[in-house]
């Protein structure tokens, strides 16, 4: 997971919407910690379950990672911010992301996440 974040950071833009979907344990983290190092960035990248938003700044773009899963509505989701951190110019990573589709961009990209029988973790791209 972390060379396949790290290989989808090199593309990235500002402005850019990644919605991250999948169980617990899937790889969403791991996935992020790659593509924040993929962009420079020496932050420690942890799971933004408890704080909700954590943001890492230092590489070539800033990135601010959501974590859906504690909140209860769109509404929660809008009084943290999401609308300013949409306007901010680097990227926004949303675990949990199929929580609340209503607020996403639609040109946001959705990647699922799995857990295979033999343990593995796999990630495609929902083409919703």
């Amino acid at each position: 997971m972390l060379e396949l974040g790290r290989a989808a950071a090199v593309g990235a833009r500002p402005g850019t919407v990644i919605a991250l979907i999948g169980g617990l344990g899937a790889g969403k983290t791991h996935w992020t910690k790659g593509f924040v190092a993929g962009l420079g960035s020496t932050a420690e990248v942890t799971s933004p379950t408890f704080g909700l938003v954590h943001e890492y700044p230092g590489g070539r773009l800033p990135v601010f990672h959501l974590d859906f899963y504690r909140l209860e509505n769109a509404d929660e989701l809008i009084a943290i911010g999401w609308d300013e951190y949409l306007d901010a110019e680097g990227i926004v990573i949303a675990e949990w992301g199929d929580r609340f589709s209503e607020v996403l961009p639609p040109e946001t990209l959705r990647l699922v996440f799995s857990i295979e029988e033999d343990g593995s973790r796999t990630v495609r791209q929902d083409m919703e």
